[in-house]
C-alpha cells in the first residue's frame, strides 16, 4: 500500500519535474559537461603517482556533480516550490506520512541521478578507456550514499529557503565545498594529509571515496568502513534535522 502510494506520488511529481526545462537542463547536462570542462586544470603527474588515471578521475567528478545537480539542487527546489504552492501542506491531509511525501518528492531525481551515474559508468568505460571496476562492490553503496545523502541535505536546505529563486544562493555554499573538499574537483589523495583528513569528512566525500575505490580497487577495509560509517552518520544527522526543522508551511 505505501508503495502504491509513493509510486503515485512519484509519477506525478516526475511530471511536474518535466515542465521545469531549467531544472532539467540542470540536472541532466551539467554533470556531463563540467567534469570535462576540468581536464585541464587536473595534473595528471600527480594522479599517476597515487594510482589514478585521468579518466577515472573525470568520470567520478561526472558522479559527483550528478549527486550536486541532478539530485541536490533540484530537490531544494522542488521540496520549495512544492511548499510554497501548498502541496505539501495538502499532501499531509491524506494518508501519506511525513516520511512517503518527502520520498516520495525525491523519487523522480534520485531515479534520474542513479540513471545518469549508471550512464556514465558505462560511458566512461568506453569513450575514457577506464576499463571496468575493480571493485564493483563498493559501487552500489557509494552511488545510494551520494543520492541518500544529497536528498536529505536537500530537505534541509530548503527548511531555511524561503523562495525558488532563493534556493539558487542557499544550495551554493554545500555545491561549493563539496566541488572543491569532497574530491570531485580535484581527487583528496593529491591534497595535503591534514587537509585530506579534514575533507574526507563532508557529506558527500564517503560516496566519492567509495566510487573512485570501486574503480580503483584501491580503497583499503579500514578506510571503506570510515566512509560507509561516515555516510551513515550524515544520513541520520540528517533525518534528525529535517524531522525537526523542515518547514511544511509556506515562510512569509
Amino acid at each position: 500500500m505505501a508503495g502504491r502510494r509513493l509510486g503515485a506520488l512519484g509519477r506525478a511529481e516526475l511530471a511536474l519535474l518535466g515542465r521545469n526545462r531549467g531544472v532539467v537542463f540542470t540536472a541532466l547536462f551539467v554533470p556531463l559537461v563540467l567534469p570535462f570542462s576540468l581536464r585541464p586544470a587536473l595534473d595528471q603527474a600527480a594522479l599517476k603517482k597515487q594510482g589514478l588515471s585521468l579518466g577515472t578521475t573525470t568520470l567520478t567528478a561526472a558522479i559527483g556533480f550528478t549527486f550536486l545537480f541532478a539530485v541536490y539542487t533540484s530537490l531544494v527546489n522542488t521540496y520549495v516550490a512544492r511548499r510554497e504552492e501548498l502541496v505539501l501542506k495538502r499532501l499531509r491531509t491524506g494518508e501519506l506520512s511525513d516520511a512517503e511525501i518527502l520520498t516520495g518528492s525525491a523519487l523522480p531525481a534520485v531515479g534520474i541521478g542513479l540513471a545518469q551515474a549508471l550512464l556514465l559508468c558505462a560511458g566512461c568505460a568506453v569513450l575514457l578507456h577506464t576499463g571496468a571496476p575493480r571493485a564493483p562492490y563498493l559501487l552500489l553503496p557509494g552511488l545510494l550514499a551520494g543520492l541518500v545523502v544529497g536528498a536529505g541535505l536537500a530537505a534541509l536546505t530548503a527548511s531555511f529557503t524561503r523562495t525558488v529563486e532563493s534556493g539558487q544562493v542557499t544550495a551554493l555554499p554545500l555545491v561549493f565545498v563539496s566541488m572543491l573538499g569532497s574530491g570531485i574537483t580535484f581527487p583528496t589523495e593529491v591534497m595535503p594529509k591534514g587537509l585530506a583528513s579534514v575533507c574526507d569528512l563532508l557529506p558527500l566525500s564517503p560516496a566519492i571515496r567509495l566510487v573512485r575505490g570501486g574503480w580503483t580497487g584501491q580503497l583499503s577495509v579500514h578506510d571503506t568502513l570510515g566512509a560507509l560509517a561516515t555516510a551513515l552518520a550524515w544520513t541520520i544527522l540528517a533525518v534528525f534535522a529535517v524531522r525537526r526543522w523542515f518547514r511544511w508551511e509556506p515562510r512569509r
